[in-house]
């Protein structure tokens, strides 16, 4: 295929951007739904902890226009839901663990009505004392797992024995809200014969398809899910949009008729979770050339009430305590802290970006104690060859990406002149300094769950040439269905414009996996490419007795030794032969295997990498930070899409940035959340990216085994953003020369300020 006709690995646009700018994109929200559809609205518990004494739902079933208030006992099917343990009651029975708990539902015609039923709703409680914040869990021993997880590897013992430089420090990294643009959403359908029709705002429609149909208590077979696009995601609608379509689904279970639940703003962000706070204490051995020696770290992550998702993040954590570093000797501990908060979950990086920031303290504080310039205490700790190159967990590392990436990151940023730069712009500058921070990222590409690396894919090719695209990932603004359209369309030899990527849905892709982990376009990629290429098989025969030998498909056309002809007319003759013109695709990543007992394994098919040099200015009399220039090199293998892949670079850039400088979740002494809304929880704007903002693609670099020799890059750019703090702490350096620095997250003005005044 000439390089003209390909799809893949060409800039593109977003295949749904004219739909966002215009506003004629649909989303859950926009669907009318049958006429008579009723709203769901829950009744919440403003306790984080309290006994339930009672409930009394007489005066809201009075209320003209509430068609039932629903209670515990009145779920017709299982009670509970979880993405891996059914801890988290639905609707609470007895007790509430957190303030925002779900206590009952109200079902009512329009969302005025419920609301008035909401309030109508008495619930009498006795209040207990929450557990809020990990201390406060470690003390009283409150956990979510059952004992902590453990990876180890050399001698501890020796290494702080013949260490030159005995250090040790603490991360407390901060929560972070998801702040989709859409708030979590869930419309249900009742169909004929006792079936349901779910259309939900979220990453896993076989999960809301399974919870669902436990809800009500009947077979998945009743049930279908689908999802017409995401207003974003970042993980928080992997497990938390089950609530409101189940809830949602009891409506239209107990009244006949379709039911809606899209809340608010300030209720999404009060029900749902966050990014797991965690603490971290560490201590390291070091030698004299600033080579980290020895490791030993201890992690928690505060996990609300149940565990949701909240084991699995941690391992990601523990995962990437090394990040791009090799440890000769570590121990590595996690643990999941239970205490009254809503159960915190999925986010973007899904822990590893707690896991990152223990090595990049490590290696600061190297840098501070010896005096080496952090740069190079990077580059002396940088995976190398065997046997340099096994993770403490014992996977293998590339080790020629990493200097790769640094190497060309120094090319394209001015390193070296930029350190002088700055140096003198520090000189004549009194008050405000600069700095510069330096971030090399290694991330692993995989859900840890074997089990979950799978998917598949219905392809359906029509007598016109066109195609539609079923696979079971969801589209969230991240540019999957544009990647999909270009696999699709390379495959089977047509142009973009001619594939439709459908509506994700549970009825024509079954069993699926969660869009999550970064994985949404190797495993969906290769399952619709495997379906692509069964139906080019098929066809391959009759292009060979109608165009000749070594037919090609490129372009629309299919071309062979004596001719050519379009894919349209083969797909014709086809079908006039009794052809099949459909197929399904499956798609299983190889080789993903961990022993968590043993703490060793192979939890990543491969690892992605990048580095970023972030230049920051600081104002020593305020404590206001600006950033003034960001360069990014990173690895994607080949892009499938280079567009895409930018836009996704820079966007989790500055959501990590957001995360570690101002995103600040604040909870009061009674565990009621008090950011719940864009007047008091701030996330970056466009006035907060930089002007200068530069993103290189490193060339050269096919990823063996993946589609198209790409490489997932939803997640692994948003560790970048850790460069932040280093740049940070440079710049507070300048102000207060020979002084070590600490700097409490998230890096706030008021936290700048305070780490300034020492």
């Amino acid at each position: 295929m000439s390089q003209h006709e390909a799809a893949m690995h060409r800039p593109s646009v977003h295949e749904s951007a004219h739909l966002h700018v215009t506003g004629a994109a649909r989303y859950v929200a926009d669907l009318p739904g049958p006429p008579g559809t009723l709203w769901a609205l829950a009744v919440r518990s403003p306790h984080a902890h309290a006994v339930i004494r009672g409930i009394d739902v007489a005066a809201a079933r009075a209320i003209p226009g509430v068609y039932a208030v629903l209670c515990a006992g009145d779920i017709p099917g299982h009670a509970c839901w979880g993405p891996i343990r059914h801890d988290e009651p639905l609707l609470a029975d007895g007790a509430v663990h957190a303030v925002g708990q779900a206590v009952a539902v109200v079902i009512a015609d329009s969302e005025a009505v419920g609301r008035a039923g909401v309030a109508a709703v008495g619930v009498t409680y006795d209040v207990l004392e929450p557990i809020l914040g990990i201390p406060a869990a470690i003390a009283a021993g409150s956990f979510l797992d059952d004992a902590p997880h453990v990876i180890t590897r050399g001698d501890l013992d020796a290494a702080f024995a013949t260490a030159a430089h005995v250090i040790e420090g603490e991360v407390a990294s901060p929560a972070q809200d998801h702040f989709y643009l859409e708030t979590q959403a869930a419309l249900v359908v009742p169909e004929e014969d006792g079936t349901w029709r779910v259309f939900s705002s979220t990453q896993h429609p076989t999960e809301i398809q399974r919870a669902v149909a436990d809800t009500l208590g009947v077979g998945a077979n009743r049930v279908v899910c689908e999802v017409p696009r995401l207003g974003g995601g970042f993980g928080g609608k992997e497990s938390q949009a089950t609530p409101f379509a189940c809830m949602a689904a009891l409506g239209a279970w107990v009244t006949g008729r379709a039911c809606r639940m899209v809340p608010h703003r300030d209720e999404d962000m009060i029900a749902t979770g966050k990014r797991h706070p965690f603490l971290s204490k560490w201590r390291a051995a070091v030698a004299a050339d600033g080579a980290i020696l020895g490791l030993d770290a201890r992690l928690w992550a505060d996990g609300g009430w149940s565990l949701d998702l909240s084991g699995p993040i941690v391992d990601r954590a523990m995962f990437h305590v090394d990040n791009a570093c090799f440890l000769p000797a570590v121990r590595i501990e996690g643990r999941a802290c239970r205490t009254n908060v809503t159960s915190n979950t999925a986010f973007r990086g899904f822990g590893g970006p707690q896991g990152m920031l223990v090595v990049d303290d490590v290696l600061r504080t190297i840098a501070e104690v010896t005096g080496i310039p952090e740069a190079d205490v990077l580059r002396r700790n940088l995976y190398g060859d065997a046997p340099r190159d096994r993770t403490p967990y014992g996977q293998a590392v590339d080790p020629t990406r990493l200097p790769r990436v640094l190497d060309a990151l120094d090319a394209r940023s001015g390193r070296s002149a930029r350190v002088a730069e700055v140096a003198a712009f520090n000189e004549r500058s009194r008050w405000v300094k600069r700095g510069l921070g330096l971030q090399a990222v290694k991330f692993g590409i995989s859900f840890t769950n074997g089990l979950l690396n799978q998917a598949g894919a219905t392809v359906l090719l029509y007598t016109d040439g066109t195609a539609q695209v079923n696979h079971g990932g969801t589209e969230m603004g991240q540019g999957l269905f544009t990647k999909m359209r270009a696999v699709a369309a390379d495959a089977l030899g047509i142009r973009p414009e001619s594939v439709r990527v459908m509506a994700t849905s549970t009825e024509k892709v079954p069993n699926t996996v969660a869009t999550a982990a970064s994985s949404g376009s190797d495993l969906n990629g290769a399952a619709v490419n495997d379906a692509c290429a069964t139906i080019v098989a098929r066809l391959r025969p009759l292009a060979i007795e109608l165009v000749g030998e070594d037919p090609v498909f490129a372009g629309g056309e299919v071309r062979g030794a004596r001719g050519a002809m379009t894919v349209a007319a083969l797909a014709s003759a086809a079908w006039a032969r009794r052809i099949s013109l459909h197929a399904t695709g499956f798609y299983a990543t190889p080789g993903i295997a961990y022993d968590r007992a043993a703490g060793r394994g192979t939890p990543f098919f491969y690892y992605a990498y990048g580095a970023a040099l972030v230049e920051v200015e600081v104002d020593g009399r305020t404590g206001e930070s600006r950033l003034v220039r960001v360069d990014v090199v990173h690895d994607v293998g080949a892009s499938l899409v280079p567009t895409i892949d930018r836009g996704q670079i820079e966007g989790a850039f500055v959501q990590g940035f957001g995360w570690l400088t101002m995103e600040d979740p604040r909870f009061d002494a009674a565990g009621r959340l008090v950011t719940h809304g864009p007047s008091t929880y701030k996330i970056p704007a466009s006035g907060d990216v930089p002007g200068a903002f530069y993103v290189d693609l490193l060339p050269d670099a096919d990823q063996p085994g993946v589609i198209g020799g790409s490489k997932a890059v939803g997640e692994p750019p948003f560790m970048l953003a850790i460069g932040v703090l280093g740049a940070l702490r440079d710049a507070i350096r300048a102000l207060r020369p020979g002084r070590s620095v600490r700097l409490a997250l998230p890096a706030t003005n008021e936290n700048v300020l305070r780490a300034v005044a020492g």
